[in-house]
């Protein structure tokens, strides 16, 4: 097992290393590449000099990725190596341009997502059997869960027993999912949608409306916002 970045730097001469003059960039790279895992959109912004490793960091990351799951990777995207991604055949994963997937993230397709879509870390996603689908410009903040699929709750039999069913979740175009939000199967979250921090969404939420609470309920609507 690969040594941790602290046991590293406990075992090397770190009094001459982590002084500025005198570390080599390599020093340094694993906290930076660490820092990109969790907050990705500062792959977007790298200087020139740091944006020439990054990316043949990342191009390493996700062509093993495609080489042993079922996925598709636009241009221009961010995938953290400690996030895990599993889409076996017939239960692809799609990743549009300009998007990323932060640290720690466990997605399970069918899953489609849009170009300059957001999943920050700790965010858990199951496709289920019909899929999970995120429209263009989508925010999913850290530990938000969606599962497309549910059990049954037959009483003569064990839950570990219950069949499964599942209708798919779909998220439109510019929606946002707060902290800690929760999808069930089944829902349709619309164009320009808010979900607040901490919410559980059961039911449909429509276009451009702000939903909050468990069970989530419409609070307000972003065109009355100015």
């Amino acid at each position: 097992m690969t040594d941790s970045p602290l046991e590293n730097f406990n075992n090397s001469s770190h009094s001459d290393s982590t002084d500025p003059q005198k570390a080599s960039p390599e020093f340094y790279r694993t906290q930076h590449k660490l820092r990109l895992s969790y907050m990705p959109w500062l792959f977007f912004e790298l200087k020139p000099a740091h944006k020439e490793w990054a990316s043949r960091w990342q191009d390493d990351v996700q062509s093993y990725l495609k080489a042993v799951e079922t996925i598709q990777i636009g241009t221009n995207c961010f995938i953290a190596p400690e996030a895990k991604l599993f889409a076996e055949p017939g239960r692809p994963i799609v990743i549009g341009d300009g998007s990323y997937i932060a640290a720690d993230c466990v997605l399970h397709g069918p899953i489609n997502i849009g170009k300059n879509v957001s999943i920050n870390h700790h965010v858990t996603m199951d496709g289920g059997k019909v899929g999970i689908t995120i429209g263009d410009n989508s925010r999913i903040a850290a530990n938000c869960q969606l599962y497309a699929f549910n059990h049954g709750l037959l009483h003569e039999r064990l839950i570990c027993d219950q069949p499964t069913q599942s209708e798919g979740i779909f998220i439109g175009n510019d929606v946002w999912l707060g902290a800690n939000a929760g999808v069930v199967d089944g829902v349709n979250i619309h164009d320009h949608a808010v979900v607040g921090m901490n919410s559980q969404v059961t039911r449909d939420i429509e276009t451009y409306k702000i939903a909050a609470g468990n069970p989530a309920t419409i609070i307000g609507d972003r065109r009355d916002k100015k």
